[in-house]
């Protein structure tokens, strides 16, 4: 009998191979097993974005960085074209130059989810977020998961997505396979996003059927009332010290700030906060709340002319820069750049709370990091024998 797959569409092909190395068949058995372990996939609700350059052979590189708006990534690709106005600019070709800066003014002033330029097409692309659940909770770090960065410091690791390409032929170890399929196949709207989201969704199944799974990233999720909810559904870390320092500093600063608390009760989590700092662990409890750490599994669907753009009910509210700016001017809030600067407004109670907290922060901060660096200073000395 002929073979087939030769006449699939790149976009609905799954390709699984054996990954190389010890520590991808470690990643590949603890995917199978977090399929045991924790079998729903419960859709977080907030999409990322990413803008996209095609690769001229094939797929499409995101960028290093996400942001939880479509408009949010139009801006960052606005900024891109214009560091390319300036690379021609400084080549002497005015000829690019015109064009790049003339694509940076049209992204700040209109909605553009897709350009071209020069030869070159742009994209914003989003990528889908969902995690696993068990009978314990939503799924933690596993240990395969990359983990650098000291404890404040994770948010100096250089994201995962750098020069990742979105292409539905690069190959996956079997779990991950599995998972990709699940997920094409999964509708994750959350029930009180309305209608209209879930029309998106299944919309999106029909028109970009394939799909590539982007690394994981990881959020701090809170029991409350019962159940498990993310305490900021819009963040992500790239790693999971990343997702400690952010529930550290909510633990510091905002969550003090925002519920009020007695200096004896912020005392209460500060000690939290430093017991998650040293302990790196992925499950806190304070004060009758739970935390943990949690692992978000990502897809970017992909169609027969490439990766998904932004659907009409995803959270977008701010219009493009130079629209922006015009509404608040006509509001009469918008302040030139020559225009001399006002005497800053007097903070009120709360906001002179909240200046405290923060500048506490900053200085614990900064002690942390003096100390860090004089035991490197004396380990390096008693490495190399200095008196």
């Amino acid at each position: 009998m002929s073979g087939y797959e030769d006449s699939v569409p790149g976009y609905l092909t799954f390709r699984v191979a054996p990954q190389p190395g010890p520590i991808a068949a470690f990643a590949d058995q603890e995917a199978w097993q977090a399929r045991e372990r924790y079998p729903d996939l419960k859709g977080v609700g907030i999409a990322e974005f990413f803008h996209a350059r095609e690769c001229e052979t094939g797929g499409w590189e995101l960028s290093e960085y996400s942001t939880d708006t479509p408009q949010g990534s139009r801006d960052s690709l606005g900024s891109r074209f214009r560091r390319r106005a300036k690379g021609a600019e400084d080549a002497g070709d005015a000829k690019a130059q015109k064009a790049w800066m003339a694509a940076a003014l049209r992204m700040d002033r209109e909605v553009v989810d897709e350009i071209r330029v020069r030869g070159e097409r742009f994209r914003i692309v989003r990528a889908s977020r969902f995690i696993r659940m068990g009978g314990s909770g939503p799924e933690p770090p596993r240990p395969s998961d990359p983990d650098p960065g000291e404890p404040g410091e994770a948010y100096r690791v250089t994201s995962r997505t750098k020069r990742l390409v979105v292409d539905p032929y690069t190959t996956t170890g079997l779990s991950d396979g599995l998972l990709k399929l699940d997920l094409v196949r999964f509708i994750g709207t959350l029930p009180e996003a309305g209608a209209e989201a879930r029309e998106d969704a299944v919309r999106a199944a029909e028109r970009y059927p394939g799909g590539v799974l982007l690394p994981a990233v990881f959020m701090v999720s809170e029991r409350a009332d019962g159940k498990w909810r993310a305490l900021d559904p819009g963040g992500a870390a790239t790693t999971p010290q990343g997702a400690r320092d952010s529930l550290a500093g909510w633990l510091r600063v905002m969550g003090p700030f925002s519920l009020r608390l007695s200096e004896e009760e912020r005392a209460v989590y500060a000690e939290a906060a430093d017991r998650l700092d040293e302990k790196r662990g992925n499950s806190l409890s304070v004060d009758g709340s739970r935390y943990r750490i949690t692992r978000v599994e990502r897809l970017v669907r992909v169609g027969p002319d490439g990766p998904e753009g932004p659907r009409p009910s995803d959270f977008d509210p701010e219009p493009p820069v130079e629209v922006h700016a015009q509404q608040l001017k006509e509001q009469g809030l918008w302040q030139d750049e020559d225009d001399p600067d006002p005497d800053p407004p007097e903070l009120d109670e709360r906001g002179r709370e909240f200046q405290a907290l923060w500048e506490q922060e900053e200085k614990r901060r900064l002690a942390v990091r003096e100390r860090r660096e004089q035991e490197r200073e004396q380990q390096r000395r008693g490495v190399s024998g200095e008196g």
